[in-house]
């Protein structure tokens, strides 16, 4: 049995392997140094490139490029109508911003469970948390594993929701039923943040079939101004004539970032490829070990993960998580957890949310940690990852699971 490096023995990785990173070639760099040499930086040809690469990739008709994810999930609950005196059922097993924007709109998350296997928001816990206040779900695609699309939508119809799909995680991913991630929900958000299979430094985009929405969205994302003749409420005075209709934000995108974007959609099937055989080589070689589970998904082959987690049974290995994750860091592998459930980060709790109120979120969130998954992984890096998770168990296994 190797001796772990928190233990005094020689790590896996000399440097550490971070749990994402960014996969910049010689073309997104072309691509950036040619908008900063042209005409426009920002509004302009390249968020047009980028808008309409998001709109080939996902078939959706509609799509608004904006600053970030968050950007984009806030003006889809605005487009949608939330407004306060809602209420919003919302996945807890998520970075914050999912429910944030409810927040930002005046009103209340309510957090559905996770399915135990999938990790997604479970369609019997939303069925549970819809009130007479309910305006809205959004769902998250948690790792980029779709979530159950069709159950979603036939509580969303059933009780005239809107359903709001945070695919942050998902860029490339498809439904059980062969659409891809983006055309299926009323209203879907994207995230561009490094970590993420395709990246534009800090971006985001809203993915529509419906017209009215896009507008609203658009509307929004803008300032609430429109040039749209067929929006505005008065005659067009001239050239120069604008109206504010609502209360929008300043959400666009730059053109130096939207070029990055349109780079990186054209590798986006590379992408894909390349993190569908690393998490294909990690689900053979973590089936091997009892100790360990990972995210079920039904469709690996048409599922581009953002995330690899692990839950580790820490009875069964007489250890705690948090040994897991120094030991695993101390080997060079920069594990992480995602996520904390959100009603448990302080500023929910100081609202008032029951710490308990999810308890397949709770058990999941004691027991997780996020392994490394992207694009710049050799496949030594992605052996080395699996042959630490080894070493630890292994030394678990012994009673040696401590500092």
């Amino acid at each position: 049995m190797e001796r772990l490096a928190i233990h005094g023995g020689v790590p896996v990785f000399e440097k550490m392997l971070g749990y994402g990173h960014q996969d910049i070639d010689d073309t997104d760099i072309e691509a950036v140094v040619e908008t900063l040499r042209g005409d426009w930086l920002t509004c302009g040809p390249a968020t047009e490139r980028f808008e309409e690469s998001i709109r080939e990739a996902t078939g959706a008709a509609y799509v608004t490029a904006v600053a970030n994810g968050t950007a984009a999930l806030h003006v889809a609950c605005l487009a949608a109508g939330i407004g306060p005196g809602d209420e919003v059922v919302v996945s807890p097993v998520t970075f914050a911003a999912s429910a944030n924007c409810v927040l930002y709109c005046g009103a209340t998350p309510v957090f559905a469970d996770i399915d135990s296997e999938t990790w997604n928001v479970d369609p019997s816990a939303i069925e549970a948390a819809v009130t007479e206040r309910t305006k809205a779900v959004i769902a998250v695609d948690f790792g980029g594993v779709p979530v159950d699309h069709a159950a979603i939508r036939a509580i969303c119809d059933r009780h005239g929701l809107a359903f709001i799909e945070d695919a942050a995680h998902a860029i490339g991913t498809r439904a059980a039923d062969g659409r891809p991630v983006g055309s299926v929900a009323d209203v879907t958000c994207f995230s561009f943040h490094p970590v993420k299979t395709v990246t534009t430094g800090e971006g985001g985009a809203v993915a529509t079939m419906d017209g009215r929405l896009a507008r609203r969205v658009e509307l929004f994302a803008k300032h609430g101004i429109t040039r749209d003749r067929s929006l505005m409420r008065h005659s067009d005075e001239g050239g120069w004539y604008y109206e504010q209709l609502a209360l929008g934000y300043n959400y666009r995108i730059s053109d130096i970032e939207a070029a990055l974007g349109a780079s990186q959609m054209r590798r986006l099937p590379e992408f894909s490829a390349r993190r569908r055989k690393i998490v294909a080589y990690y689900d053979r070689v973590f089936a091997a070990i009892p100790e360990v589970s990972s995210q079920l998904d039904s469709i690996p082959e048409t599922t581009t993960r953002h995330l690899y987690c692990l839950r580790f049974d820490l009875g069964a290995l007489h250890t705690t998580r948090r040994f897991v994750y120094e030991a695993l860091r101390a080997e060079g592998v920069g594990v992480n957890v995602h996520y904390l459930p959100v009603y448990r980060l302080p500023y929910y709790a100081d609202l008032g949310y029951d710490q308990g109120c999810c308890t397949e979120a709770n058990l999941y969130y004691e027991e997780a940690v996020t392994i490394p998954l992207h694009c710049v992984m050799s496949d030594v890096d992605v052996e080395g990852v699996a042959r630490a998770v080894r070493k630890v168990v292994a030394t678990c296994r012994s009673g040696r699971g401590h500092v």
